[in-house]
């Protein structure tokens, strides 16, 4: 299904026609930078969509228009007055940019900020984090991810409720789904509430080699690519068919990392259960399809975010990656991989629609901005106009459905947002790929506090296995114990 040219067409025309933009002022408005009309190459893009896999508690709503997020919010209850304002985040790679859009669009964002980087990865953030509330040191608001949010949004002392700067639901009606689900809290006073908000969409999809595609699987067009990719089990076989034909010597995709992060999109329950860790029959086929490949040459032995990695590209080591919306510019790790082939690329859905990181605003409950934190994200995760302006500056895949058939429209028209990518993908409307993949995804309801250690800790573990037979038992036993060793948060859920 072509969202962007059925479900967003009547996303922007409603979105227009609603009342929720009446009468509030320029940040409110629509942007009036959109083109129209499409491109010829945009049913390639999307083309197959409809054959990628939904993760097995999908909700058909791709159909249902939006009517636009609500930018009415209400009074703030926590304190304001503060004479800082601090925000905290793992690295530095969205904050820069997201700060520098909430200066251009309103005149309440404060001049200078204290900005705590801690420069590491997501998955070494909640340690640091805790260090700081344990501190009572000065803190607003702080940014997470997917697979640790829960920790910090299930604790009263560490967040507070969107509700309480004047936020409701319908603040987030335009916005794709599995984002607010994702940030409601899982148990505890605040189970079922609003806890987060997020600018970005981690949308997913497989980036392809075309000129590597058509000399040895004889496919010349994307809709033809989607289709020997469509599923897992015609992804697998598609991939020895270009082993055969490369002699092993081209990986059909890079690494082991990329592969599971799409596939565990079509997880369909959560990775703690009754007290267990669920590494089931889900994981089980994931490691034997993951050996398949790596034993005919279809997959590389090399680690994800290695400079190794990225090179596999440079030098046409490898057939394709699984692609991150926030991975597709100069800076990204896909941009970097193209870099030396810049026109030869295209992005497709793949076997499996699915998310790939992300980020949430969170809010510290002793904030003493209230109403600055509240400025912020009513800007960067509500309004159609702003987001778009971050869309196009970043660039990145925002949080907002208008937005983002406002951004595609002018791909469509010939004005390229991201001109590094529309070089690399040959003026491909890649965009739509993108809001293909999450529009269809619905999983975000499923998250656990501990999804990070736990899935970090099956790939360490079926790394022996994926060059071996194994044991597949002594390989589940690794993964759990190495999970509950590192993690005492999850060791104490489990009660071992």
């Amino acid at each position: 299904m072509n969202t962007l040219k059925k479900t967003l067409a009547l996303v922007a025309t409603l979105a227009m026609a609603s009342t929720a933009f009446v009468g509030c002022g320029k940040d409110e408005s629509s942007s009036s930078g959109s083109g129209s009309g499409t491109t010829s190459g945009s049913s390639e893009a999307t083309t197959g969509a409809d054959e990628g896999t939904t993760s097995a508690d999908a909700q058909d709503t791709t159909d249902a228009p939006s009517e636009g997020n609500s930018v009415e919010v209400g009074d703030v209850q926590l304190a304001t007055g503060g004479d800082q304002f601090t925000i905290m985040a793992w690295n530095a790679n969205d904050w820069p940019q997201v700060y520098e859009t909430w200066k251009e669009v309103s005149d309440k964002a404060p001049a200078e900020v204290n900005f705590i980087n801690h420069d590491c990865g997501g998955g070494d953030a909640s340690e640091k984090y805790d260090k700081v509330f344990e501190a009572g040191d000065d803190l607003d608001v702080y940014f997470v991810e997917a697979d640790w949010c829960l920790y910090h949004l299930n604790n009263p002392a560490q967040a507070a409720p969107l509700e309480q700067l004047g936020f409701s639901e319908a603040n987030w009606t335009d916005a794709y789904g599995y984002t607010v689900n994702v940030a409601k809290a899982t148990e505890g006073d605040n189970e079922g509430k609003i806890m987060g908000a997020s600018w970005q969409a981690g949308s997913g999809a497989w980036g392809y080699n075309t000129k590597l595609a058509e000399e040895y699987l004889g496919v010349k067009t994307p809709e033809e690519m989607q289709e020997k990719v469509k599923d897992w089990d015609t992804f697998t076989a598609t991939a020895k068919e270009f082993a055969e034909a490369t002699n092993g010597e081209i990986a059909f995709t890079a690494t082991l990392g990329g592969l599971w992060q799409a596939y565990v999109g079509g997880r369909s329950t959560k990775w703690v259960e009754n007290n267990r860790i669920m590494y089931d029959d889900f994981c089980e086929n994931f490691a034997k399809m993951a050996k398949d490949l790596h034993d005919c040459g279809a997959i590389t032995e090399i680690g994800q975010w290695s400079d190794q990695w990225t090179a596999l590209g440079q030098s046409n080591g490898t057939l394709g990656y699984f692609v991150a919306s926030w991975a597709v510019g100069d800076t990204g790790f896909f941009g970097t991989a193209t870099s030396k082939s810049k026109g030869d690329w295209r992005l497709i859905t793949g076997p499996q629609v699915y998310s790939w990181g992300g980020t949430w605003l969170a809010v510290n409950p002793k904030t003493d901005n209230a109403d600055l934190v509240q400025d912020l994200i009513l800007n960067m995760t509500v309004k159609p106009d702003t987001m778009q302006t971050y869309a196009e500056e970043k660039p990145d895949f925002v949080n907002n459905k208008t937005a983002m058939k406002a951004v595609a429209d002018k791909e469509a028209g010939g004005t390229p947002v991201n001109a590094y990518a529309a070089e690399a993908l040959g003026n491909q409307n890649y965009w739509e790929v993108f809001d293909n993949s999450v529009e269809n995804f619905q999983n975000g309801g499923l998250i656990t506090p501990y999804d990070s250690t736990i899935k970090q800790s099956f790939i360490d573990a079926i790394s022996a296995v994926y060059y071996t037979s194994g044991d597949w038992q002594a390989t589940v036993d690794e993964a759990t114990a190495k999970a509950t060793s590192s993690n005492a948060k999850l060791k104490e859920a489990l009660g071992v």
